[in-house]
């Protein structure tokens, strides 16, 4: 009979940043990833208001003077970033099923673009909203 080792095998590590040159793509992919979790958080978000609001006026001050805070408008700010990145990534994906964009450098470019358009696109809603005296 033939002795085995009782220990696991050794595996092979799957490449990973230590292989992989660090690109725009790759950092989209993560940035979309983020987004879909503060999307995670602002529906969870909303289902509290929703709440709040069933509760009556006590709990519903309560909980847009929560909101109202710094740190609760920095949390709106960074969903709104993530629902306009979602939306531009939706939209560069779609190129992509298209077969269109897979040349690097158009593929690092739209990647730019959708990060530029999510800051620009949250910071603007903000500003606008600030104008008409929404927040």
């Amino acid at each position: 009979m033939t002795e085995t080792s009782r220990g696991l095998p050794e595996r092979p590590l799957s490449p990973h940043l230590q292989v992989w040159r660090w690109h725009i793509t790759m950092a989209c992919s993560i940035l979309h990833r983020a987004s879909l979790f503060a999307l995670y958080i602002g529906v969870l978000l909303l289902a509290g208001w929703a709440l709040s609001l069933a509760s009556g006026p006590d709990h519903y001050a309560c909980y847009t003077g929560l909101l109202g805070s710094l740190i609760g408008k920095l949390l709106l700010f960074g969903i709104t970033v993530a629902v306009f990145y979602n939306v531009g990534y939706i939209v560069r994906q779609s190129f992509w099923d298209l077969g269109k964009g897979f040349n690097p450098k158009t593929a690092d470019m739209t990647g730019l673009a959708v990060i530029a358009f999510a800051i620009v696109a949250a910071a603007v809603t903000w500003i606008i909203a600030a104008a008409t005296g929404a927040i």
